[in-house]
């Protein structure tokens, strides 16, 4: 049985994936997306092997109230977790909840598990950590980073494309699909939990493994595919390969993906190209404008490349929509309003979704910053409860600012309020906190909002 909490509102590729492993070995999992989904008891008691899907901080909490409620129904059962924040965290779930662990290219040891726990087998595949049953500190959880041989996804037991997100659009709502092309990065942000996972390794998907997974989700009804790639320009050839071909064999249907700003400036030449091919919008992780920031994050861009980024994906008729993580112990009230005025003035309002006004900086367990002699002044310890380590801001003005502009934003999301009135409510907490009167304000007002998908969380 497969288990997902939360994939950034979107069909669990998570589940599609290894399902389709599985199925080619032999195996009938039962699945359950607990994000749109009520717990089964039923499905619960009968399983054998329950395998949890966290591959985001979201997922991970969720799922270990997940685990516990397994276990209460079936204590039994082999309980796995996989995925990027199972590796991270695996030294907690092996001595709480877990029998066992995979991280990393995670489809192939979760076959192999499920094979030697068929068998009556205790040994541990490769690729599988294992708790150790005299109660001794397991291994070290090494990530699996073999090439696999991929399976088609198989979604057809998942919910159907109508309960997840979809694509807005000229007023309009779309069904959206999900794919991935690459997995893992060649990059080493610091504050990203894929770097110590994957080490800066990335792999690619073929071509038509990718087209078989979109050609269903159209089938499903799927107008817009989102490419959820960590970075997908980490392999510009293959990226331009899979939407040639999907642009080929459907010509109507739109799409976006992820991608750094330091690779739209790199691989600008490709950006009429990709809005000639459907590319609706992109995102990019630009975090923050504070120099000071982006170089302790290890972004590989400046706010000069920002403007640039933007001016190149609007040249090609793409929104560029920044992710932000405007709360790290290195940005000060003054770089905050200053984010809040390019915001502003580069008419970004509709292209950032308000909750991005309150991301903190997550350091979760085997974070590249912790070997930042940088943070250690901030840092205070491990917080099992939430999976990362506190940190207190030097400016008690930030913190202070975070929690009011956080339950603002909750407020704002819960009511439906428009994204222009939350980012004043934002923009005036924020010059409050300063001892300032907020500048007037010009808000550009159009029935026309750039192209999004409804689900603004995303970590």
């Amino acid at each position: 049985m497969l288990v997902s909490l939360y994939e950034l509102g979107h069909q669990p590729l998570g589940l599609a994936s290894p399902r389709g492993f599985l199925e080619r070995a032999g195996f009938a999992p039962e699945t359950l997306d607990l994000s749109v989904e009520p717990f089964s008891e039923e499905k619960v008691a009968r399983a054998v092997l329950v395998a949890i899907s966290v591959p985001m901080h979201t997922a991970m909490r969720l799922g270990t109230e997940a685990a516990a409620r397994v276990r209460a129904v079936n204590p039994g059962c082999h309980l796995c977790f996989y995925g990027l924040y199972a590796s991270l965290n695996a030294e907690y779930l092996l001595g709480t909840l877990a029998d066992s662990v995979l991280g990393g290219e995670y489809e192939e040891p979760l076959v192999a598990l499920a094979e030697a726990l068929e068998a009556g087998s205790g040994e541990a595949p490769p690729g599988v950590v294992r708790r150790r049953s005299d109660g001794a500190p397991p291994a070290p959880a090494s990530p699996y980073l073999q090439r696999l041989e991929f399976a088609q996804p198989s979604r057809g037991s998942l919910p159907l494309l109508q309960r997840y997100a979809r694509l807005e659009r000229d007023g309009e709502a779309h069904l959206a699909g999900y794919v991935e092309a690459t997995r893992g990065c060649k990059h080493h942000c610091r504050h990203c939990p894929i770097p110590p996972v994957y080490g800066g390794r990335f792999f690619a998907v073929p071509v038509e493994v990718v087209l078989a997974d979109i050609r269903q989700q159209v089938r499903a009804g799927a107008a817009h595919i989102t490419f959820g790639d960590p970075d997908f320009l980490n392999g510009p050839g293959h990226a331009l390969r899979t939407v040639r071909a999907m642009r080929a064999e459907f010509p109507h249907l739109t799409w976006d993906f992820t991608a750094k700003i330091e690779h739209v400036l790199k691989h600008r030449s490709l950006f009429p190209e990709l809005g000639e091919l459907g590319c609706l919008f992109m995102v990019s992780a630009v975090e923050s404008l504070n120099e000071t920031v982006l170089e302790r994050l290890r972004k590989g861009h400046s706010r000069a490349d920002v403007t640039e980024a933007l001016e190149i994906a609007r040249a090609a008729d793409i929104t560029l929509r920044p992710s932000l993580m405007p709360f790290t112990p290195w940005e000060t009230l003054e770089s905050y309003l200053e984010l809040l005025e390019f915001i502003a003035d580069y008419d970004l309002i509709h292209c950032v979704d308000p909750v991005h006004l309150t991301i903190r900086l997550l350091v979760p367990p085997g974070s590249d910053l912790l070997a930042d002699d940088a943070l250690a002044p901030y840092l205070g310890a491990l917080d099992p409860a939430t999976f990362s380590y506190a940190w207190t801001h030097p400016d008690p003005r930030m913190d202070h600012l975070h929690a009011e502009v956080s339950a603002a934003v909750a407020e704002a999301e819960g009511t439906g309020e428009a994204a222009e009135h939350t980012f004043q409510r934002v923009r005036a907490l924020a010059y409050t906190a300063a001892g300032l009167p907020a500048p007037e304000l010009r808000l550009v007002t159009s029935d026309r909002k750039p192209p999004r998908l409804t689900e603004s969380w995303f970590c």
